[in-house]
């Protein structure tokens, strides 16, 4: 089992991806709250396996709830979900055992399991791990949204296709409710119609495109966070990373902030009404760890597929010499896509954990 992240909610993630199930525990929801299964099974289909961009694999991804609900309503108890896994193939897999994949964990966990671990699908290493995390997120996601708070991702990049960003000063519910939600979710339908060409001809030629997730949090007070060890970007940037790809992650103007003077980086503080607001938001919504009120906007890189068909180096581990390996089976062609409503889903978990937390500060 991964380890329990969270203060206030606890979050924890079991299972592997050719297992049984896999599943998630989440201790400290809120008893007397009554989800939208409906909105939940929406939210699930998006992260889904299918579409013309995506791997085969067919999973229906409907979480069964063991504990922590009652006649459809939270009561308090660890909350316990589980997916089961129909549509295995562990053969497609036994031949990584002894030939790691490049760019995937499967060298890393011989070493550190001694050989014990499942390697089929990549075991707990896998990106169907993140279907649990979305069941836990997406119930945070609701939870939120009865605070005023809202959560929305879209594709900022594929490759070297970019969509519009948002507006990080001016973002609002509206741009989030006016995202277009096909296969890929953008602002912009014909960045869109250019990314899907992009990723059909990396599976053409037997290789795969990586590219950026941009996510926008609007609707947070002031006020919400912690200095240096415990600041908002830490809490986002940790959990973020548990979404396998993950490889950067930038607040507000991010890195272009390097080749920024103070006078051009700093955004000045204004009256808007009863409001202390700032002209710009290069800060990202977040100033020495703690949420300004500001939209809370950042951006995270993701890599190519790193399983592609075209035949690449690697080494026999049983051999002790290099080695060529050709993976088969069904794999995405680009990730991005998948990880968009995950990237929405851990948000809303660390900024609804971060919420109880300036709830006892009041």
């Amino acid at each position: 089992m991964s380890s329990c992240w969270g203060h206030n909610v606890r979050i924890s993630v079991f299972g592997q991806s050719h297992s049984e199930a896999i599943g998630v525990v989440v201790d400290g929801l809120p008893a007397g709250f009554r989800p939208d299964m409906d909105e939940l099974g929406a939210f699930m289909a998006r992260r889904a396996p299918g579409g013309s961009l995506a791997t085969p694999r067919k999973e229906a991804d409907q979480p069964r709830f063991l504990s922590g609900i009652a006649a459809g309503v939270l009561t308090g108890a660890p909350l316990c979900a589980i997916i089961n896994n129909t549509n295995v193939r562990p053969g497609d897999y036994t031949e990584f055992k002894d030939k790691p994949r490049p760019g995937h964990a499967d060298y890393t966990a011989e070493i550190k399991y001694h050989g014990f671990q499942d390697a089929s699908g990549g075991g707990h290493f896998s990106g169907r791990l993140t279907a649990p995390l979305c069941v836990a997120g997406g119930i945070c996601l609701q939870l939120l949204r009865r605070e005023g708070i809202r959560i929305g991702a879209h594709i900022e990049r594929i490759a070297d296709i970019r969509d519009r960003r948002f507006d990080p000063a001016e973002v609002s519910e509206r741009d989030i409710d006016s995202l277009c939600r096909g296969e890929l979710t953008v602002i912009d339908s014909i960045a869109a119609e250019k990314m899907a060409d992009c990723i059909l001809q990396a599976r053409q030629e037997g290789d795969s495109v990586g590219g950026v997730i941009e996510c926008a949090v609007t609707g947070l007070p002031a006020g919400m966070g912690d200095p240096m060890f415990d600041g908002m970007e830490n809490a986002i940037a940790s959990a973020i990373f548990a979404i396998p790809a993950i490889k950067g992650i930038e607040f507000g103007s991010g890195f272009d902030c390097a080749s920024m003077r103070g006078s051009q980086h700093n955004d000045p503080f204004t009256i808007c009404g009863d409001r202390i607001v700032t002209r710009g938001n290069n800060h990202g919504g977040i100033l020495g760890g703690i949420t300004s009120g500001m939209p809370l906007v950042f951006r995270a890189a993701v890599k190519p597929t790193p399983s592609i068909a075209a035949k690449q180096n690697t080494v026999s581990l049983s051999e002790k010499k290099d080695a060529k390996l050709e993976i088969k089976g069904r794999h995405d062609p680009c990730i991005v896509p998948r990880a968009v409503p995950c990237v929405e889903a851990v948000t809303a978990l660390v900024i609804y954990d971060k919420l109880l937390d300036k709830k006892k500060d009041i």
